[in-house]
């Protein structure tokens, strides 16, 4: 069987991304011929020194591309076809053999894991999904159809990179009622989604090499952002009261930013404590550093009101507020938001308008009306229902299928649950069996720079009814049943 005796950890990037980059490339210059065997990932991190979750998450990312194939119960190969032809050549023959090449930073950004790359369509399971069949479509087309047949110049022409100022005060009004976020409409910027607040953010913050404190485990696609604006990413361990702050004071005390999940955090599912919540705001104002706030989902808060944004204790604007759509309304929208300091507001509208110029006119003004009009309060209200009682079918599925040996709590908040499984259990084996099955029970290790003390599955409930549940979770039996024995 193969070894990589060649392989040598060198710089600053993370072990995985180096493995990752040493296996991608002996695959594009034909040293890892189609169809070869690579050693089981046990075995390769003993040979290599490295932790297993570090191979893994090389082999994961490595899987995801395209550039290897599983194949249950013989192993892991390389791909026998690989992603794109100009792939299938020597990387001597590729972009560089005709003398075109990325920058450094389009080439970190082109293998930075922005997200786990999925199949089309969406396996039970799926995280992160609203059910698109509890919105009010019609609704929707009528004030669209509306908004169409009277659109002004203002929505057809350029317009503010910013956004549609209604549709600012709209969200404005709402974030300071419902969230506790002090804010002004000038202080709400328009995006395609939360990510291009993420990437707008890292641009405008970082510089190369400053570094980043992220959540371990936590959001890929923020981890994504930093790492291909070249900053360094310094993984910061969470517990039952979110991020330790104390632990990031430890492993880099002057980073430039601190990215967190406070509401509920991504994937745990855990809230930052208000103890927390003060020391990271006090840390920020002590090293003059900001703080990203991803409220990602905390409308759908199951037990007492949303809780207030962390933005709303800021007193030094320190921290800038992501706020999206995709999660109440629909992905398929594109439209999020920022708030950001008031001096930091020309910048960040500069910033937003050279990456493309700005969301489309007549989307916002729609938006702008469905709020206003109550429509999307009225939404929420009924969703936050829904997907309580979902939670709750998901649970009682679980427990009746698996008894303890998936352990699961109620979540207070979110549109998923974290699934964890029996110490010893290899989240990533489970997470390929259940993906035979059609499943997508995503392993919570992908999500980890560090290797955690065991693993679990990230288990999507608002987008399924719970006759799907109940049918995904005997696949769920069916497809583990081995790893349970």
């Amino acid at each position: 069987m193969l070894s990589l005796p060649g392989f040598q950890p060198r710089g600053e990037s993370p072990l995985y991304r180096q493995l990752y980059d040493y296996l991608r490339e002996g695959i594009l210059k034909g040293q890892l011929a189609p169809g070869t065997r690579l050693p089981p990932t046990r075995d390769l991190s003993r040979e290599l020194g490295l932790s297993r979750n570090t191979v893994v998450t090389a082999f994961e990312q490595l899987l995801a591309e395209g550039y290897l194939e599983a194949r249950v119960g013989d192993g892991t190969y390389v791909a026998r076809t690989l992603p794109g032809q100009w792939e299938s050549r020597p990387l001597a023959q590729g972009l560089a053999g005709n003398g075109r090449r990325l920058s450094r930073r389009g080439e970190e950004l082109a293998r930075t894991p922005v997200t786990l790359r999925r199949k089309r369509g969406s396996g039970v399971f799926r995280a992160g999904l609203p059910d698109f069949r509890a919105f009010p479509m019609k609704l929707w087309a009528k004030l669209e159809a509306r908004h169409w047949k009277l659109a002004p110049d203002e929505l057809l022409n350029y317009s503010d990179p910013a956004g549609h100022h209604p549709l600012r005060e709209s969200i404005a009004a709402y974030l300071q009622a419902s969230r506790g976020v002090a804010c002004t409409p000038e202080q709400v910027i328009i995006t395609t989604g939360s990510q291009q607040g993420l990437d707008l953010a890292a641009r405008l913050l970082l510089d190369p090499s400053d570094a980043v404190w992220v959540e371990d485990p936590g959001y890929l696609g923020a981890r994504g952002a930093f790492l291909a604006a070249g900053a360094r990413v310094v993984g910061v361990p969470v517990d039952p009261e979110g991020l330790d702050v104390a632990a990031g004071r430890r492993l880099e005390p002057a980073a430039r930013l601190a990215y967190v999940t406070p509401s509920h955090q991504y994937p745990l599912g855990v809230t930052l404590s208000l103890t927390r919540r003060l020391a990271l705001l006090e840390w920020a104002s002590e090293h003059s550093a900001w703080i990203v706030e991803d409220d990602y989902d905390s409308e759908y808060r199951y037990r007492g009101r949303p809780l207030a944004a962390l933005q709303g204790l800021d007193r030094e604007g320190r921290v800038i507020y992501v706020g999206t759509f995709s999660k109440v309304m629909m992905p398929g929208l594109r439209l999020g938001y920022l708030v950001v300091p008031p001096d930091l507001v020309e910048a960040f509208v500069a910033g937003r308008a050279l990456m493309d110029r700005h969301p489309p006119g007549p989307v916002q003004a729609v938006l702008a009306e469905f709020i206003r009009e109550g429509h999307f309060v009225r939404h929420i209200k009924r969703t936050r229902l829904l997907y309580a009682e979902r939670q709750q079918a998901l649970i009682e599925a679980l427990e009746r299928r698996f008894g303890d040996w998936l352990e699961v709590h109620r979540a207070e908040a979110g549109l998923h649950l974290a699934a964890w499984l029996p110490p010893g259990v290899d989240d990533q084996e489970a997470s390929r069996r259940a993906a035979a099955q059609g499943i997508e029970a995503l392993p919570l290790s992908a999500y980890s720079l560090a290797k955690l003390p065991r693993g679990g599955l990230m288990l999507g409930y608002a987008a399924f009814t719970p006759a799907e549940l109940e049918e995904g979770v005997s696949a769920l039996r069916e497809a583990l049943g081995p790893l349970m024995k």
